[in-house]
């Protein structure tokens, strides 16, 4: 599968809109659907490359800015690190990930940071109440006079468990991954909080301070943004790292043009 993204454009939405519908064959209200929600957002997939390659020069002849991305290939090629514990160092942040490698990482090579709220799989919630209820053998054993018995009951609600995670790219090509509820925050010291949530923010607001020049986007936080960048067909339960990854590129497509 090839996902085709379009991001960046300058143009008016209706103007895209129009663009974009007899590209896909579908009518310009349909067209218009797709993209209000604002960029990057995923318009098409396709089975083979060349489709995928085709529709997205007809959208860049028209100026419309677009990524052709192969989901197997981006996951085979990540060099994504999932942080263990870190501390702040006074030019680079060390940290260690869950495969026990060591790293320190310049807070000037810092580009993006980007913020997601991420499915950590199902939790369940039991509740127990015990109620008393009228008894017809009781009562008849009584000779007549009501009588009651306890019952209990357990009811089992079972809900999404989410978390906080904050991607951080490198310009050397690291990726770093800190997610609130598995990271840990011994190396805060003196400044560590009482919860992992306050941890997590301190985090936050440390690296965005000592590295100003990366970019900050929180996007992904909400499932409306999630489903935007990856499109109808994908679900941002299993699919979360693909939209990281067209976020980042649609990102550094701008950095780079800056620099």
């Amino acid at each position: 599968m090839y996902l085709v993204t379009v991001h960046r454009w300058q143009q008016e939405t209706t103007v895209v809109a129009e663009v974009i519908a007899p590209a896909l064959n579908i009518l310009v209200f349909e067209a218009r659907q797709k993209i209000t929600g604002g960029e990057p957002v995923t318009i098409a997939s396709f089975a083979e490359k060349n489709q995928a390659e085709e529709l997205a020069a007809k959208l860049t002849q028209a100026d419309i800015p677009t990524l052709v991305i192969d989901p197997q290939l981006v996951r085979e090629q990540n060099r994504h690190q999932q942080v263990a514990y870190f501390t702040f160092g006074t030019e680079s942040l060390q940290i260690k990930t869950f495969s026990d490698e060591l790293f320190a990482i310049g807070y000037k090579t810092l580009d993006l940071l980007l913020l997601a709220t991420c499915g950590t799989g199902q939790g369940e919630t039991s509740t127990t109440t015990t109620q008393r209820k009228f008894s017809m053998g009781k009562t008849l054993l009584a000779g007549g006079i009501p009588m009651t018995k306890k019952i209990t009951t357990t009811e089992i609600a079972k809900s999404d468990e989410r978390d906080k995670t904050l991607w951080i790219y490198t310009n050397t090509g690291e990726t770093l991954i800190f997610t609130c509820n598995t990271l840990s925050y011994a190396g805060l010291g003196e400044a560590r909080q009482m919860t992992r949530n306050l941890n997590f923010s301190y985090l936050l607001q440390e690296i965005r301070r000592l590295a100003p020049q990366a970019h900050y986007d929180d996007r992904l936080l909400n499932r409306v943004g999630q489903v935007q960048i990856l499109g109808p067909l994908l679900n941002p339960d299993t699919d979360l790292d693909l939209a990281f990854a067209l976020l980042s590129r649609s990102l550094k497509t701008d950095l780079h043009k800056n620099s």
